[in-house]
């Protein structure tokens, strides 16, 4: 069956793409306006679908997907190109020119973020965009489209395709498409890699799995270190940033160890609380089949390490997996080295700064990783050498629409956010013009 039979094609307006970017950024800001407001509609989507706290789905989730789409649109009259001084009778015109109908193909787990990391820079760039939202999460998505409409985008400029596996297959081989971004497994963007190559040689952007390693050096802030170390239960640690192998040197562990089993065990005593209230944190993995892969998981890791909380089901209801500290993994574990995607951690201890690095850099991921330490010459030196596309130092914060986000090794290629991104959906003409003498 050919998925995308009797698709309507979106086809480039003059209007928006080929000039009047400062209309093209008002429409963006509207747009943005429009999703904050209709936030608590959004949350509510994501609530009855997958039990995501109000909290997450109705206020981060599209005050983030709202900075992202004004963030871009102050770049609707900026990404331009570029003329060199006129030399030896030639002017250089360099054109930023966009490359035409773009596809996303968005996660279950943020659909909010992931639709507005692809969707904004393309359209700040000129494109269109065909975006896929996940058939296990579609909810948000189709009201983000119709946000589209309200806020003036014209209709075939921004569309929400909602399919399975076949549909992000027709995107990724489609001849007319020219760029296609994923968010997702390794063993799927593969797959989309090998389509876009089979296809027209689109452009991919590929941000995978991850399995971040956080280092805990024994001058640390004891007490931020456990409440950002604990940062990897949010959304029910689905997701592929969040820090899930802690690093902590020896004088500390005992004492690191006691307050993470603390706030982790705080975090239990919430599971099955209202996703409505604002005051909820916990929430369960989102389908059963994610909630499989994480109990064949934790039986794995059983083998591996020492349980110091957690490591079942919990309840008698929905997909609620108890949040779980693993301790001192064995030699090439293989919760070390899988996403686990879902709310485990494990804790490693390291003697030396080369120790550590060297048990971070292990693992075909490079997301993202965090250290924290007072001591500057020793983050900054330390950071250089982790392996991530994103480091952040003291904070657990790793996303913010100006800075690139994506990661080495197998978790991806490719950037989104940041200017820069807007390189990956524009294509670059160079254009020289000799004069020729007047009459």
């Amino acid at each position: 069956m050919n998925i995308m039979a009797g698709f309507k094609y979106p086809i480039p307006t003059k209007q928006f793409i080929h000039g009047e970017f400062e209309k093209c950024g008002q429409l963006m800001w509207k747009y943005a306006e429009l999703i904050e407001k209709n936030g608590e509609q959004l949350g509510y989507m994501e609530s009855i679908l997958v039990d995501k706290p109000a909290m997450f789905g109705g206020f981060y989730e599209p005050k983030t997907a709202a900075d992202l789409f004004r963030y871009f649109a102050g770049f609707c009259d900026k990404h331009t190109g570029e003329c060199m001084p006129e030399d030896g009778g030639f002017l250089r015109i360099v054109r930023n020119e966009p490359l035409g109908i773009c596809a996303a193909i968005n996660a279950f787990n943020s659909p909010i973020i992931t639709f507005a990391m692809k969707a904004a820079p393309a359209l700040a760039a000129g494109n269109v965009m065909i975006s896929k939202a996940s058939e296990m999460n579609p909810f948000s998505s189709l009201i983000l489209a119709s946000l589209a409409i309200e806020a003036g985008i014209p209709p075939g400029v921004l569309d929400v395709l909602v399919g399975a596996v076949e549909a992000g297959a027709a995107l990724s081989s489609h001849m007319k498409i020219r760029k296609i971004s994923f968010t997702g497994s390794v063993t799927v963007g593969k797959k989309i890699q090998t389509a876009a190559t089979n296809s027209n040689l689109k452009r991919v952007t590929l941000e995978l799995e991850g399995k971040s390693p956080v280092v805990v050096f024994d001058d640390a802030d004891l007490a931020d270190a456990i409440e950002q170390g604990s940062r990897f239960l949010m959304i029910n640690g689905q997701g592929c940033v969040l820090g899930t192998r802690i690093y902590v040197q020896e004088p500390i562990v005992d004492a690191y160890l006691v307050g993470l089993k603390k706030a982790v065990e705080g975090y239990a005593s919430s599971l099955g609380s209202d996703p409505f209230s604002m005051s909820t944190m916990s929430s369960p993995l989102y389908h059963t089949r994610q909630k499989e892969s994480v109990m064949r998981s934790l039986e794995q890791g059983k083998k591996e390490a020492e349980v110091i909380t957690g490591g079942g089901s919990w309840g008698d209801r929905g997909c609620f997996v108890e949040p779980t500290i693993f301790f001192k993994p064995a030699d090439n574990a293989e919760i070390v080295k899988k996403e686990i995607f879902g709310p485990v951690v494990v804790i490693d201890t390291f003697k030396t700064e080369e120790e550590v690095l060297r048990k971070a850099n292990d693992t075909e991921y490079g997301l993202g990783a965090s250290v924290y330490t007072k001591d500057w010459d020793q983050a900054l030196r330390v950071a250089t050498k982790l392996e991530a596309g994103t480091v952040t130092v003291n904070n657990s914060m790793p996303f913010h629409p100006s800075m690139p986000f994506g990661g080495y090794k197998s978790s991806g290629i490719g950037r989104e956010n940041g200017k820069y991104v807007l390189s990956e959906y524009s294509q670059t003409k160079s254009v020289i013009v000799k004069y020729l003498p007047t009459a």
